[in-house]
């Protein structure tokens, strides 16, 4: 027999997405009760390095919505009602101030992970956090039986809230399709040998891959290859299947022939690590089969087009994702089931779901919080309709 909860409300989850859909439902007078097996916010410790990316400083919503490989669509009906503008109101009344970086990038500024998750928890403070693992909810007498290890509970409305595989299997007990998880913010095997290249890094440059162009900073390791720009590829090529080709550019127009001439008796091991780091210059032209130290002015015509070549066409072939290396994974309850204004389910009526759960993924940058901020608050206004 399930046992009467003071709450008419259960939100399952005490990450982000889960307590600020309490912080909004105890403003309203509601009295939530939030069921979290580990630490409240554990999860928001570790993001942006320890200091926190709370959000991204795009303040049109298609512009915001568009970092969303799955989900953009989705996410205009959200984002009109809670988006970047929102996001740092919210964190300016629990007392959070932040400052936006040259990149976009908004953090507190304290810089710390910690100082956020205590402000959070401070401004739901009265909330109860039931420190138990929920393993089944079922409807009950025009509501939800809420089950955890240590008793049974009743319920007139839930919230998902957490992500992951027991998530999954809650959505699915009630009829919900899954899109398969898979990683997608991660690190990338591919066939090319770069092991002398592990650690080095490189900013700034271009790759295309299916029929795209981005740009920014890669790192090489000893399988393949990371850094942010990679996070970003990865992200938008979850679903696409491997193998798949990329090409990096990692100088732009560079008109070689005329820094030969200007530089005739320097090597061109020297003159080609001005654009490139000296490691990357040794392995192109070990590539290249062109001696390193060979003066500028016995370059030909042919060793110039080689070396040009790799630096402006340089073909990879990515094998699959780092194992264990996703800061992301993409997949969950399909948003075709999800009533985007109110975050409640289209099969269940009173079930909710927001955050990590649902199958929205975004790139690196304070966008996977942003999506659990917005859901979590829409989510608390459709509990109170």
């Amino acid at each position: 027999m399930a046992q009467e909860s003071k709450s008419k409300i259960a939100i399952i989850g005490g990450g982000p997405a889960g307590c600020i859909c309490a912080y909004y439902l105890k403003q309203q007078g509601f009295s939530p009760i939030i069921f979290e097996k580990n630490s409240p916010l554990k999860t928001l410790l570790p993001t942006g390095g320890g200091r926190c990316n709370l959000a991204h400083a795009e303040f049109d919503l298609k512009e915001l919505a568009s970092n969303y490989p799955r989900g953009e669509k989705f996410l205009y009906s959200v984002f009109s009602k809670f988006a970047t503008a929102e996001t740092i109101d919210f964190f300016e009344k629990i007392g959070v101030e932040t400052y936006i970086q040259d990149d976009m990038r908004i953090f507190p500024t304290s810089n710390s992970a910690s100082e956020v998750r205590k402000s959070i928890l401070n401004a739901i403070s009265g909330i109860k956090i039931q420190n138990e693992c929920v393993s089944d909810v079922k409807l009950c007498n025009g509501g939800f039986s809420v089950k955890t290890e240590k008793a049974s509970y009743f319920f007139e409305k839930v919230v998902v809230a957490i992500g992951g595989h027991s998530a999954f299997e809650l959505a699915r007990n009630f009829g919900h399709k899954i899109e398969n998880p898979i990683p997608a913010l991660t690190s990338l095997n591919i066939n090319e040998d770069f092991s002398a290249l592990s650690g080095v890094s490189i900013p700034n440059i271009a790759i295309k891959f299916d029929k795209r162009q981005e740009r920014g900073d890669i790192l090489f390791t000893h399988n393949g290859i990371s850094g942010p720009l990679i996070y970003k590829i990865s992200s938008v090529m979850a679903r696409k299947g491997f193998p798949y080709t990329i090409n990096l550019d990692f100088v732009g127009e560079l008109d070689l022939q005329t820094t030969l001439n200007e530089n005739p008796h320097k090597s061109i091991k020297n003159i080609i690590s001005a654009y490139v780091p000296k490691s990357f210059t040794e392995f192109i032209l070990k590539k290249a089969n062109i001696d390193e130290d060979l003066k500028a002015h016995k370059i030909n015509g042919n060793a110039r087009d080689k070396i040009l070549n790799l630096l402006n066409n340089f073909e990879l072939t990515v094998l699959s994702s780092a194992k264990g290396g996703e800061v992301v994974t993409c997949g969950g309850v399909s948003l075709n089931e999800i009533d985007p204004k109110s975050m409640e389910s289209k099969i269940v009526k009173n079930l909710y779901f927001c955050g990590e759960v649902l199958d929205i993924d975004g790139f690196c940058g304070g966008f996977n919080l942003q999506n659990c901020w917005s859901t979590g608050y829409i989510a608390a206004m459709g509990v109170m309709q």
